[in-house]
């Protein structure tokens, strides 16, 4: 099999990076970002990376007008057997998969979409089933993420899994180390001894307010039921736009002193967050994956992770490596905090249990999956797609291109 294969990304953050790099091992890779920052992100900008690498805009708000000649160049030049296209909606997606229709070239589609995150409308759905038609293979997230490929028409030998990956290695190792210094990371830190950890964006979808909530109703329950036992606080790390009112939340519920927000931390700073944390929690009313959930694994954590969650499925099983519950139940998800805090669990063998499955999750494991489809793309004959499905997709490039 040629293994010349193009991966594309909006612009390429450190989880890109640790996946590229474990591909660029395996293949001859080039990574094509549309940005050089990310639009949701303030990740500081990656270099020295060893695979070769292009970017074709400058800035997140940066308009695609002029691009498109850099990106099909680029595609001619390098002459892949397979290009890797983030989703079906972006305007990069949706240029390279006509770039590689008329140069008969497979397509890979790379998603974590589930079925659940929103609510469905049918003509929607219609335009993704005719778009996918120019795609071959699926490198997806995770088992929902499986189920809606093959929903849309996707045959399901033509999917493989493990898209989201983190560097489990990196957050294994350098959470050891904070681990092997608790008191100095702590005082760095400003860490409390015992908390819960939340990553999180501060938007909506993240149900930050209600596991305010559920961590104060913690509080009540652990003062009735032990009094006197030191209970846990809780840190939540991340920043955006709901801050100012998860700060008004906090004075409200009268959390100040027992949550911390240390506010947006590179990744070199997060390991340290994880290991001295007790339990990760997760919230999400909606959620494709939860890449933070991959991080705390590695780091040896239990969690605690919405049903809504993509990862759940995969990466929860219960009472062993940690629990889902109902992210509108906020009673549901203080026990669960109240239980995991106790010593009814043995937290650190849901620690060991945590990395022994997100082992099967790693950058290495996104590198094969992608060779897989690759390797399918290649073999299976072209679907087939009609002038119909072919004046979409001109229609849907200019429409995203404006």
């Amino acid at each position: 099999m040629d293994q010349r294969i193009v991966v594309l990304f909006d612009n390429l953050g450190p989880y890109h990076i640790a996946r590229l790099k474990a591909c660029a091992q395996s293949f001859s890779l080039l990574a094509i970002e549309h940005r050089s920052a990310s639009k949701d992100y303030a990740w500081d900008p990656a270099t020295g990376v060893p695979f070769e690498r292009m970017t074709l805009e400058g800035a997140p708000n940066h308009g695609t007008s002029g691009v498109r000649d850099r990106l099909e160049h680029a595609l001619s030049s390098f002459r892949p057997a397979a290009i890797a296209v983030p989703g079906w909606a972006s305007w990069l997606a949706i240029t390279a998969i006509r770039w590689a229709a008329r140069a008969e070239i497979p397509v890979i589609v790379m998603s974590d979409s589930q079925e659940i995150d929103f609510q469905r409308v049918a003509w929607k759905e219609g335009v993704k089933k005719r778009v996918l038609r120019f795609c071959d293979a699926a490198l997806v997230a995770g088992q929902p993420h499986r189920e809606y490929m093959v929903k849309l028409g996707m045959p399901r030998e033509a999917i493989s899994l493990s898209y989201d990956v983190v560097d489990n290695e990196y957050f294994a190792t350098e959470s050891g180390s904070a681990r092997e210094r608790p008191e100095e990371w702590r005082g760095q830190l400003n860490l409390p001894d015992r908390y819960f950890l939340c990553t999180a964006r501060f938007i909506p979808k993240k149900n930050l307010p209600r596991l305010l909530r559920a961590y104060r109703r913690y509080l009540e329950l652990a003062e009735t039921t032990s009094p006197g036992q030191r209970t846990w606080a809780l840190v939540i790390l991340g920043d955006g736009a709901q801050r100012a009112e998860i700060e008004a939340a906090i004075r409200e519920l009268d959390l100040v002193g027992q949550v911390h927000l240390p506010g947006f931390r590179q990744i070199d700073e997060m390991p340290a967050f994880y290991g001295l944390a007790s339990v990760f929690i997760l919230p999400s009313t909606t959620e494709q994956w939860g890449l933070v959930v991959n991080e705390a694994m590695a780091a040896g954590l239990p969690v605690l992770v919405s049903s809504r969650c993509g990862c759940a499925k995969d990466l929860v099983q219960e009472g062993e490596n940690g629990f889902t519950f109902d992210p509108w139940d906020v009673e549901g998800l203080s026990q669960l905090m109240m239980r995991i805090a106790s010593d009814e669990f043995d937290r650190d063998a849901m620690g060991r249990a945590s990395r022994e499955i997100i082992a099967r999750w790693s950058p290495e494991t996104f590198a094969q999956g992608l060779l897989r489809a690759a390797s399918f793309a290649q073999e299976a004959p072209r679907r087939r797609v009609n002038p119909l499905d072919r004046a979409l997709l001109w229609v849907l490039a200019h429409k995203a291109e404006k």
